[in-house]
């Protein structure tokens, strides 16, 4: 049996685990039990009544977070020569076709979103084995192949953020830094949530959201009580 060590113990006394917090509570406890070095994420887990091996309930959203990511995302566009200039306007950090996929099929990939107009995809798709168990292949769902370059890149700038449901039902999606005020934390969480209610299945019987909990990368998880934020979720 391991042994508890003297962090474990503070924030095991800080609240109970057994226990089901509101939100912003949760938010709250969350500082308190943080004790990394380095500025934590935070994140939110989702666990869905849903079959994802059915088309109908494969869960996949986008939200452009309140507060932001608390990161810069490096964004990467694919695109054709003309729309080059309106990327690195836009704030791109890396512009261009095919260079980027020789050096990606290379083994670089030193980005945290891909974005490309749907011209260059028939060049793009044959780098999918690669883009794909990485979450950075561009998605038309997502926003991510679009000619409306600008807008993409300054909404990812701005905290977009994409998440779907794994295998085994569950969501797991950054919602900030523990170095976020409780109240960020909160509406950052707070606006996920309400988007992945919103893409609650029509053809679904049962419950849709049946747990969900809050940690940062190196905290216990606090669980939430649903039922203080949605009624519409069972």
């Amino acid at each position: 049996m391991s042994k508890v060590t003297k962090n474990e113990k503070t924030v095991l006394a800080k609240y109970d685990q057994s226990k089901q917090y509101d939100l912003p509570q949760a938010c709250e406890i969350l500082k308190e039990i943080t004790y990394t070095k380095f500025d934590a994420t935070v994140e939110l887990t989702a666990n869905l009544g849903v079959d994802p091996r059915k088309a109908n309930q494969m869960i996949r959203g986008v939200v452009t977070l309140p507060n932001g990511t608390g990161k810069v995302s490096r964004v990467l566009v694919l695109c054709t020569p003309d729309k080059e200039e309106e990327a690195k306007e836009a704030g791109a950090d890396y512009v261009g076709l095919d260079e980027y996929i020789d050096k990606i099929k290379g083994g670089w990939i030193d980005v945290d979103v891909i974005i490309c107009t749907p011209s260059v995809m028939a060049k793009v798709g044959p780098i999918g084995r690669i883009l794909g168990p990485r979450g950075l292949m561009p998605n038309p769902k997502t926003g991510t192949v679009t000619m409306e370059i600008a807008n993409a890149v300054k909404e990812v700038k701005a905290g977009k953020i994409d998440f779907k449901v794994d295998k085994t039902g569950i969501i797991h999606t950054g919602v900030g830094k523990v170095s976020f005020t409780p109240q960020q934390i909160s509406e950052n969480a707070m606006a996920v949530i309400n988007e992945i209610i919103k893409l609650k299945p029509q053809s679904l019987k049962g419950t849709y959201l049946k747990s969900a909990s809050i940690c940062t990368t190196m905290s216990p998880g606090i669980k939430l009580n649903i039922k203080s934020f949605t009624n519409s979720a069972e």
